[in-house]
């Protein structure tokens, strides 16, 4: 695992200024000009987008840049000659506008793989698989386990801007005046424990996360459920998120990520974070089958 090399003050801010957002777990001394693959082979340093959220990617108590997402990108970095990562911090439904607009080379949190997101940015192979979740009442009074259960019990239903989940609701019938959007993992579940909505859905792993680091917040996470999309099962994936152009770099971001999900070092830098085997994707899943949402096996 790689450690951040401080860089001064001076230079700090001059890449925040540069590219519009805080520049944070610095590592290497990358060439901030150059194009990302051109900078890994030269042994600099690649820019990436995150949302500061855990256990995705965020920075830790020593303002290190860490998470699933970070930690296996870095190793991917590493492993084709660069330094390592700079991050830059967005709210979650800035990420895709931020990366077309080139304020990073590519999305390091996990976006989860949707026809809507394949038709903006270029993934990666998928990282890791993940069900989804719904926040609740201790006890879930409501009884909701689903979209459709969360449908039907007429329910406000918290989701991120811009994320999978606020797709799955509509696809499941929930009316857009019945969904509350938020601009970060940290504000969603704060609004289910307000009231500001009565269920909350994210991938599961997140929300298990959140509940364990806030106790007593009187929330619990229903069992994982895979969501319906016009009738069919989806497989929740996610992927690192390139700009179209960057075909060569994600071909050989994708050669490393393979590397270490077959070698076992994928789930040695994830568990960590609370990744399992079953969080490893099998082989044969494809991006392409996802962009069709290729119904759950």
């Amino acid at each position: 695992m790689d450690h951040p090399i401080r860089l001064s003050r001076r230079r700090l801010l001059g890449t925040a200024a540069l590219l519009g957002g805080a520049a944070i777990g610095l590592a290497g001394c990358g060439r901030e000009s150059a194009d990302a693959l051109t900078r890994v082979r030269a042994g600099g340093d690649v820019v990436v987008g995150i949302s500061g959220e855990r256990p995705f990617g965020f920075t830790d108590g020593a303002g290190r840049l860490t998470g699933q997402g970070p930690e296996v990108a870095r190793a991917v970095v590493t492993g084709l000659g660069g330094g390592g990562l700079v991050a830059v911090q967005v709210p979650f439904e800035r990420l895709v506008p931020d990366l077309l607009d080139e304020r990073f080379d590519l999305v390091t949190v996990g976006l989860t793989i949707t026809p809507l997101r394949c038709q903006q940015v270029a993934f990666s192979r998928p990282d890791y698989i993940a069900r989804t979740g719904l926040l609740v009442r201790t006890g879930n009074p409501l009884g909701v386990a689903t979209f459709g259960g969360v449908r039907r019990s007429g329910a406000t239903l918290g989701v991120l801007g811009g994320s999978a989940e606020f797709e799955y609701a509509l696809a499941a019938g929930i009316g857009s005046d019945k969904i509350v959007t938020f601009d970060s993992q940290g504000a969603l579940v704060r609004g289910v424990a307000g009231g500001q909505a009565q269920v909350g859905a994210l991938t599961r792993i997140s929300l298990l996360d959140e509940v364990r680091r806030n106790a007593g917040i009187g929330l619990e996470v229903t069992r994982g459920f895979a969501p319906e999309v016009n009738g069919r099962r989806v497989v929740g994936a996610g992927a690192f998120a390139f700009r179209p152009a960057d075909a060569e770099f994600r071909a050989e971001f994708d050669r490393e990520l393979t590397a270490l999900q077959e070698s076992g070092r994928w789930l040695e830098l994830t568990r960590p974070f609370g990744f399992t085997e079953d969080n490893l994707p099998p082989p044969d899943l494809t991006v392409d089958d996802l962009c069709a949402r290729t119904p759950e096996s």
